[in-house]
């Protein structure tokens, strides 16, 4: 029996428990505000936290659509040539033993303190998620199907055309799916090293001044980008299935 979800009742559950806790503990704004003190603080500076969030969204997607290609590409090349896949792939999974906050530092250093910094770590934190869920996926297309499109002419590239790639792309919007939610929290990375705008910078600059609300309402504007990124790419990939069935049957 499939369980149902009720994110509006949970929300409301823990809002309401958070005013209610902070009102009878009586605890100070400075440590710990209230939802409706939060909320103040987001219409109070509604206009500057939607500046910064735009300029955060702006790095994300651009280092989630180069994080995209880059994966897309790669992980094509890797199945195709095994060798490149036994050998790179142990690479990817090193990598990840890496925290991406300390290469922040170095980025600023080597690129300078504009946007491309901030890009590169969306790019770094988006991309592992992508290539391995799109590569398992290219990895799994049964072998005798792609046997039977070979016994009948059909040449590399459109063994990946019709088959590999239609089927290998439910595997590509899973990685996606994560990748649209870490790819927010690499551009905030990114703004707490080095920034003049974004959320990350926001946050910073607010937090020196013990405006904790406002903090509070930045962390409320990421968790608004991060979840309205997942849904866009959500409804790219009922596109993208759309578009193929409705191309298929013309």
């Amino acid at each position: 029996m499939k369980r149902k979800l009720y994110p509006l009742g949970s929300l409301v559950l823990l809002l309401t428990v958070w005013q209610v806790a902070v009102t009878l503990l009586k605890t100070p704004a400075f440590i710990l505000p209230s939802p409706v003190a939060v909320i103040q603080a987001l219409v109070a500076d509604a206009s500057g936290l939607l500046a910064n969030s735009w300029v955060t969204l702006h790095e994300s997607l651009i280092g989630l659509l180069i994080a995209c290609l880059l994966a897309f590409g790669t992980a094509l090349v890797m199945d195709r040539w095994q060798l490149l896949y036994q050998s790179f792939y142990p690479l990817l999974v090193i990598s990840q033993t890496l925290p991406v906050m300390v290469l922040g530092p170095l980025l600023s250093l080597w690129f300078g303190f504009g946007m491309a910094p901030k890009v590169i770590l969306v790019v770094l934190m988006s991309y592992f998620p992508i290539i391995v869920s799109f590569s398992e996926a290219l990895g799994k297309v049964s072998k005798e199907q792609i046997r039977f499109l070979q016994t009948i002419g059909a040449k590399d590239w459109q063994v990946y055309r019709i088959l590999k790639i239609p089927q290998g792309m439910q595997g590509f919007f899973a990685g996606l799916r994560i990748a649209a939610t870490y790819c927010v929290s690499g551009a905030i990375i990114g703004e707490w090293l080095s920034a003049e705008a974004g959320l990350g910078y926001y946050m910073i600059r607010v937090k020196n001044g013990y405006q904790i609300d406002k903090v509070f309402a930045a962390i409320f504007c990421v968790i608004v980008l991060s979840l309205g990124l997942n849904i866009a790419t959500r409804s790219l990939q009922k596109l993208y299935y759309k578009t193929l069935i409705q191309g298929r049957s013309s």
